[in-house]
């Protein structure tokens, strides 16, 4: 039987904020959109492709929704204080600490700086969200959050 009571936890320091993605994770996605909207440009100016409105239209909304995730990953911002996680991002998330059921650090390193260490978390409702964070004091919070509401979890 999983135990239901509400989690309790206080970050050290008190309210964490930092960036959701590192400097080089957001270099690297500003370059891929920057080589995708110099390859749309070339195609479009030098006659490669024969642009309908279908056509056109398909290049322009891909580009569009690339641009839209980019400015999202640059803005991007992680909160974790005593009441919930929030996450500024295409969508606004939010998860509260007291409905934690699950919560899991995933963190490649060395490789940080291209695949962007995540909390994973479960709700006991079934609600599932992915919060990124790109600073070590809030990712040392996380995997403190991790181990308190895995023991809580354990205990019977």
């Amino acid at each position: 039987m999983t135990d239901h009571r509400p989690f309790a936890f206080t970050p050290q320091g008190g309210r964490l904020e930092c960036s959701a993605f590192s400097i080089p994770f957001k270099a690297l996605a500003l370059a891929i959109v920057t080589l995708a909207l110099a390859w749309g440009w070339r195609l479009w100016s030098n006659h490669l492709v024969e642009f309908t409105v279908q056509s056109g239209g398909w290049l322009i909304a891909a580009l569009a929704m690339m641009l839209y995730t980019e400015w999202h990953i640059l803005r991007g911002t992680t909160v974790l204080d005593a009441q919930a996680i929030r996450q500024s991002w295409v969508w606004n998330k939010q998860v509260d600490l007291q409905q934690l059921a699950y919560a899991k650090l995933i963190r490649l390193r060395g490789l940080e700086w291209l695949i962007a260490p995540r909390l994973y978390t479960k709700t006991f409702s079934g609600k599932l969200a992915t919060f990124y964070a790109a600073d070590s004091a809030m990712l040392a919070e996380f995997k403190r959050l991790e181990q308190e509401l895995t023991v809580l979890r354990q205990q019977r």
